[in-house]
Formats: structure tokens, C-alpha cells, sequence
């Protein structure tokens, strides 16, 4: 499958930069850390319970598959940015085997480093169990999310300007309206309304369940994180289309 070929070769050169894959695998582990060194600090009066480890595990794990829309960006940003990309669109792939290629190949990245955040959780209290591998698995289509974004906006914007738009605006976005660091609901009005519309805290409300072990209430959260994923997908290969027949 041509897709597959592209997709070897990207795994290739995400494989070379050994520096991004170790940041976005240690910065989550970090945040971890230092949360819950926070939380061991907060009196028990304050009936504080987000920090507590099985709602800070699947949180974590999820924003930290914000860093991965980064690396997809820059991916993609690269390419088109030398005579490679140039040489492949007179290739006989097509727009959703570029995009394919390029999603592939970050999927095991993303699990792993949903499963190095989950196997770092075990030493500071979480439960072992088979809810780990569900909530790694429940990871997926936010993992997607990211990557598609990523592509998107790497299809767009250069490589300084993706910098921007995935490594600082994009984290910040998942970070406040994802449910991880406060109740978005205690805030109300239309910042909660928001936070509801957007995939982030669905997706940590999710893994969150997976965790619990609440099943049922697993897939109307997921739901609409896969909803995103599909429709996210679907703009970042048009996008390359269109790039495709400017070029």
C-alpha cells in the first residue's frame, strides 16, 4: 500500500529526532511529579479531589498528546518546505495517503506515551489493572484530534508559525478548557459551554471513566471526541488538496 511506504518512511525520520520524542514522553512525567507533590500538600480540609492520581493520570495523558499536533506540524511544515514534497506530489499518492502516512506512524507514539504516563502513575498510588490498557486504548481518537490538527495547520502555515500556533495557543487551548487543572463546570456560563463543545475534556472525562471502571459512561463522551477526529481527518486532506493542485 502506497500510504504504508510513506508512512515507513516518516516513522523513519520521527525515529531521527530522538530529542522531540524524549520531551514529549518527559514533560507529561514531569507535570505529574510536580502535581502530585502539590497535592500531597493540600490539607484534607480542602476536599481537593482533581489532583488526587486517578483523576491527574488520565489528565496528564491526555494533554500530553498535545505536544504530538506539534510534532505532526513540524512534520509536515518540513516537508512541504523542500524540493521532497515538490518530487512526491508528482507521486501517485493521493491527498488522503499523504495524510494517512503521516497519522500512522505518530498512533504508536501517542500510545506510548500514554503507557509510559500511566506506568509512571503506578508509583504514585494508581491501581494496577486492566483499565489502564482501556483508557490507553479510549487515548486513541484524541491522539487522532491532535495529529489532525497538526496536519492541518502544518499544511497551512510554516515551520515558525506552527511553533506558535501548536506549541504554545493549541496547548494552552487543551490545557484550560480540558478539565485537568480545575471543574470547568464551576465556572460556568459560556467558558463552560465551550469546554463542553470542545473534544478536550470529553476526552479526559472518558479515560477518566476507563479508569473508574464506569464503562457505560465511556462512549457519549468518546463519541463526540471521535466526531472530531473524523471531521479533523477529513479538513486536513481536503487542506492538502487543495495545497496539491497550487503547487
Amino acid at each position: 500500500m502506497k500510504a504504508m511506504a510513506f508512512a515507513s518512511r516518516n516513522a523513519k525520520e520521527i525515529l531521527r529526532d530522538m530529542v522531540t520524542l524524549f520531551f514529549g514522553i518527559a514533560f507529561p512525567l514531569i507535570l505529574m511529579v510536580l502535581l502530585s507533590a502539590i497535592n500531597k500538600s493540600i490539607p484534607a480540609e480542602a476536599s481537593m479531589q482533581l489532583f488526587n492520581i486517578e483523576l491527574l493520570a488520565p489528565g496528564i495523558s491526555v494533554f500530553g498528546l498535545s505536544f504530538i499536533s506539534l510534532f505532526s506540524a513540524m512534520l509536515i511544515s518540513k516537508d512541504r518546505s523542500t524540493s521532497f514534497m515538490l518530487r512526491l506530489f508528482i507521486s501517485p499518492l493521493k491527498p488522503s495517503d499523504f495524510i494517512l502516512g503521516y497519522t500512522v506512524p505518530l498512533l504508536p507514539m501517542a500510545l506510548l506515551q500514554t503507557l509510559v504516563c500511566y506506568a509512571a502513575s503506578l508509583i504514585f498510588g494508581l491501581k494496577l489493572s486492566v483499565n489502564i490498557l482501556l483508557a490507553a486504548v479510549v487515548n486513541i481518537p484524541i491522539a487522532v484530534v491532535f495529529i489532525a490538527l497538526g496536519l492541518l495547520f502544518g499544511t497551512i502555515l510554516n515551520e515558525k508559525a506552527v511553533g506558535g500556533v501548536c506549541g504554545a495557543l493549541l496547548t494552552n487551548l487543551s490545557a484550560w478548557f480540558s478539565n485537568i487543572w480545575f471543574d470547568t463546570s464551576l465556572v460556568g456560563g459560556w467558558f463552560s459551554k465551550l469546554s463542553n463543545a470542545l473534544p478536550f475534556a470529553r476526552a479526559v472525562n472518558s479515560a477518566r471513566y476507563a479508569i473508574a471502571g464506569d464503562y457505560a459512561s465511556i462512549m457519549p463522551e468518546l463519541w463526540w471526541v471521535i466526531g472530531y477526529a473524523v471531521v479533523l481527518l477529513a479538513a486536513a486532506i481536503t487542506v492538502f488538496s487543495l495545497r496539491i493542485k497550487h503547487n
